[in-house]
């Protein structure tokens, strides 16, 4: 874009007064080399308020070179351009806009340019400095709302993920702690029966055998929370960042009783569709609705963005694969102009979805 800007640097070489070029030529050029590079400078390399002394200085290029050229205030505007980067106050920015536009006007009078022309050139000063400088501004403020939205997306999901550790921890204690204290209370028991008594050893060691079977479901129960994504949270997350992006995100929840493996499927699916949506759709709209019908979830995602041809990706597979171990199936529509729509299907039965779950439970890890 900065590059693409300064193509209204043809301006200056348009001979309003068909001066010779003797007069006017050899300024512009020597001018226009400092301030390309001062230009491209300032955009890649300074900050903050230091920008301000690069506006004072096209300024004061514009200054110098108007005796010569009368196109000359274009380097005002685009010292307006500069001035919303610097973060300068609103009143402050417009103060100095308009007070170097008003040096400009007291410099033409001085150089005895006839009234109807000096009018001419402020106003047409005054409106474009104004207008670049009100772009720029709102670009800024909307780069910078985009930075705040992201670092709150970050930050819901470090929440969330900490105190997803935190249940985890409270529940490995709370289970673990409690089971190998007794499988060892009972093991010391049942060796200490051996010789004494052996059929109450065996009494003992059956029941060390129940409780580590308890256990070992317990733990199954555990991981599979682990490994298991809330989709309400997701959603939560996905609003955070499209809203970053400028695409307001409307969900809606049925009464679903999601068995852990389908939610984590579908949460990993909202995850994938809705980057898709941030980075290629273009889109102003997102719609989300997850409904049961018999025994199945049916989970819709839509956007109003550009559409047209789906390039088959690792994301789309990912989703096709994770759909497909629990006996899900994923339908896309997307007309080019009028968006995208995927349509989701998975069944609830455990006898469908049985095959998911394996995957998250210890037996499965392997295959993880």
């Amino acid at each position: 874009m900065a590059v693409w800007s300064l193509l209204y640097l043809g301006f200056l070489f348009v001979n309003w007064e068909q001066a010779p070029l003797s007069r006017w030529l050899a300024p512009t050029l020597v001018t226009l080399a400092l301030f390309v590079a001062g230009y491209l400078y300032a955009l890649r390399h300074v900050r903050g308020h230091r920008l301000l002394w690069f506006a004072n200085l096209f300024a004061l290029l514009g200054y110098v070179l108007l005796p010569y050229n009368v196109s000359a205030n274009t380097y005002l505007i685009y010292a307006a351009a500069l001035v919303p980067l610097s973060g300068l106050a609103v009143p402050r920015a417009l103060g100095w806009i308009f007070a170097s536009i008003a040096l400009l006007g007291l410099e033409s009078m001085w150089l005895g340019w006839p009234l109807r022309f000096q009018l001419m050139v402020m106003a047409i000063t005054v409106i474009l400095a104004t207008a670049v400088y009100a772009a720029n501004y709102f670009e800024r403020e909307r780069n910078m709302r985009q930075a705040e939205l992201k670092l709150s997306n970050d930050e819901v999901r470090r929440l969330g993920g900490l105190a997803e550790r935190e249940r985890i921890s409270r529940d490995l204690h709370d289970l673990l702690g409690h089971t190998l204290s007794l499988i060892a209370i009972k093991s010391e028991l049942a060796a200490r029966l051996l010789d004494r008594d052996p059929i109450a050893a065996r009494r003992e060691l059956a029941d060390v055998e129940r409780v580590a079977r308890d256990a070992l479901g317990q733990v199954r129960q555990a991981v599979s929370g682990i490994r298991a994504a809330g989709l309400g949270a997701e959603l939560a997350a996905a609003r955070l960042l499209l809203e970053s992006a400028d695409v307001r995100l409307d969900y809606q929840l049925g009464d679903v009783a999601l068995p852990a493996p389908v939610e984590t499927v579908l949460a990993l699916v909202v995850r994938e569709a809705v980057t898709n949506i941030q980075r290629h759709a273009r889109a102003s709209h997102a719609h989300i609705v997850l409904e049961q019908h018999d025994d199945e979830a049916r989970l819709l995602i839509e956007d109003d963005g550009r559409g047209g041809v789906i390039e088959p990706g690792n994301g789309l597979a990912g989703m096709r694969e994770r759909l497909a171990a629990c006996g899900g199936r994923l339908e896309i529509d997307s007309v080019r102009a009028a968006g995208t729509r995927l349509r989701i299907s998975v069944p609830l039965s455990p006898a469908s979805n049985g095959a998911a779950r394996g995957d998250l439970l210890p037996g499965g890890a392997a295959h993880a």
